[in-house]
Parts: C-alpha cells; sequence; structure tokens
C-alpha cells in the first residue's frame, strides 16, 4: 500500500513538473515574441523609409512579403510541418493578408514618400485606442479604467508628438497622416479577426500564408496603380541591404511573433507594440537618416511609455467609495 502511494506521489509530482516547464515556455516564448514587435518592427519603418527613396512601395512590400511567404513554406517543409490546410483556413488567412500586409503595410509604405519614419511609427501609436473601441463596437466588451488612462495618456504623447508644426506643415503630410488612420482601422479589425477566425494551427504556417497571399495581392496593386518595377541589380546596396532584413526579420521572425501573441494574449496588449515601435524608429530616423528628434518629442515618448503600462499592467485603479457616490 505504501508502494502505491509513493508511485501516486512520483506521478503527480512529474505531471506537476511537465506543467511548470511548460509555462515556463510559454512565458519564454512571450517574452521574445514581445520583443520581436516591439524592437525589430519598431526597425522596420527606417528600413521601408530607406528602400521607398527608390523603389515603388507596392513593388517594394509586395517583393518582400511574397519571398518571405516562400521562405517560409520552403522552412516549414525541411522542418517536417504540414502545408495542407482547409479552404476555409486558405480564405481566412488571405483576409488576414489582405488587412494586415496589402493594405495595412503597403499603404503604410506609401505615406512614408511622404512622412518620416518616425513620425508615421508615431501615428501609430493610436493603435490601441483603435482596438479597444473596435473591440467593444463588435465585441460589446466593457473597456477597463486602467486601459482607458493608458490610452488616454498614449493620445495626450501623440498630440505632443505631432502637434509640432516643423513637422506636419511639410508638403504631403497631411495625405500621409490620413493614409496612415485608414491602415491604422484595417490593423485593428485584423487583430480582431485573426484571434477569432479559423486559421491554420501552426503559428509558422498561418504566418506563411498570410504572407505569400498578401504579398500576391501587392503584386496586383503595383500593377493595377501602374508602378514601374526596378531590377535588384539597379538597387543600391542599402536599399539591397533593407531588404534582405525586412524579409528575414522584419516579416518572417517578427510577423510570425505577432500571430503567436494573437492566441496567446488579448489583442490590445498586442496593439501595445506600436507604443515602443515609435521609440524605435524615433531613434532609429535621428541616428541613420538625421530626422530630428526635440525636447517635446522625447517628453511625449516618455508618456506613450507610460501609456503601455497602464495598459498591459494587470492591476487595478482603485478608486475610493467616496468618489464614487
Amino acid at each position: 500500500m505504501h508502494y502505491i502511494n509513493l508511485d501516486l506521489l512520483i506521478l503527480i509530482l512529474q505531471k506537476n513538473n511537465l506543467k511548470l516547464m511548460e509555462k515556463s515556455k510559454n512565458i519564454v516564448l512571450i517574452v521574445v515574441a514581445f520583443f520581436s514587435i516591439y524592437v525589430i518592427w519598431g526597425s522596420t519603418y527606417l528600413l521601408n523609409k530607406i528602400a521607398v527613396t527608390e523603389l515603388p512601395p507596392f513593388m517594394l512590400a509586395s517583393i518582400r512579403f511574397t519571398i518571405a511567404g516562400i521562405l517560409i513554406f520552403i522552412i516549414a517543409k525541411i522542418i517536417g510541418f504540414s502545408l495542407k490546410i482547409t479552404l476555409k483556413q486558405f480564405v481566412n488567412t488571405m483576409v488576414a493578408g489582405f488587412l494586415f500586409l496589402t493594405f495595412g503595410n503597403g499603404v503604410i509604405v506609401w505615406a512614408l514618400k511622404y512622412v518620416d519614419s518616425g513620425f508615421a511609427a508615431l501615428e501609430i501609436s493610436a493603435q490601441p485606442l483603435v482596438v479597444l473601441l473596435l473591440m467593444r463596437f463588435f465585441d460589446g466588451k466593457k473597456i477597463k479604467l486602467m486601459s482607458v488612462v493608458g490610452v488616454v495618456l498614449g493620445v495626450i504623447g501623440i498630440y505632443l508628438l505631432v502637434s509640432q508644426k516643423e513637422i506636419i506643415t511639410q508638403e504631403g503630410t497631411m495625405l500621409g497622416i490620413i493614409m496612415i488612420f485608414t491602415c491604422m482601422l484595417s490593423w485593428g479589425y485584423g487583430s480582431l479577426f485573426v484571434a477569432k477566425a479559423n486559421l491554420p494551427e501552426n503559428f509558422f504556417v498561418n504566418t506563411g500564408y498570410q504572407m505569400f497571399t498578401g504579398g500576391i495581392m501587392l503584386l496586383l496593386s503595383s500593377l493595377l496603380f501602374g508602378e514601374t518595377w526596378i531590377y535588384p541589380t539597379e538597387w543600391s546596396q542599402p536599399v539591397q541591404l533593407s531588404m534582405v532584413l525586412l524579409i528575414i526579420f522584419g516579416s518572417i521572425v517578427a510577423f510570425t511573433s505577432f500571430n503567436y501573441l494573437l492566441k496567446s494574449v488579448s489583442p490590445e496588449k498586442v496593439a501595445t507594440s506600436t507604443y515602443v515601435n515609435p521609440i524605435i524608429a524615433m531613434a532609429l530616423g535621428w541616428y541613420f537618416l538625421n530626422e530630428q528628434i526635440t525636447t517635446q518629442s522625447i517628453i511625449a515618448a516618455v508618456i506613450l511609455l507610460t501609456g503601455v503600462y497602464f495598459i498591459n499592467t494587470k492591476r487595478k485603479l482603485v478608486i475610493y467609495s467616496r468618489f464614487r457616490k
């Protein structure tokens, strides 16, 4: 009898250890994924800005995502992942590819012809607000007070950043601002769609299909708008390097992390990456492209990061009962 109890105890301990190991593994993956969408994606604004100075925007985005999708398929087959998906899953990946990449990314690359890389990232910082409002509108989800405080801080920071006259008075800037806002709506709705849609279970395969279908639709958009394609041999070295980095890190690594997080944490948490991305984009734009960083921009950046804390934190904002009466 004592031996049976001991065996049971050992079995229970083994199961608990496996659960703890699995939980630790998930935490590590989530942390690495957040690093990817925070830092790597923050650098893509600089890379796209460099590339779009020479290449047509939809051509640029099409090459980036189509090649990235094909590479993901090749890697998946080598690893042993099955690329077989249902028709419903394929349609859903096409929808996600359009919302995130064809429109959501292609139009942003186009807007970078008219706005600085840091500015574009800063405007997109308002996306958590868009996501929260869309969740309220489509899902009826109650907006928590802490999230509201975080979004308000984010909006204040954004206002401080974009209210600088030397930025918004440049030619074409207002058009770029408006088009970037439509991309925010596309990304926001895409985040809600992906969280519920029937997609390939493997995040890597899911990313591959979104990249490839989104890239093909960008190719069609490029042809529709009559863009003139330029051979890679005619690109400058900085543009060639930017494209390689965009494909490997900005597409395969970061977008796979993004899809993983959408299935692991809430959409509004994922959207907080748009608060950190501007800080990275601003610093890189200043260092490599001589984009201006003012004292007002630095103050705004601090406020934005504070907003990230309020949206991410699970703590409740304490309001004393006497203030509720």
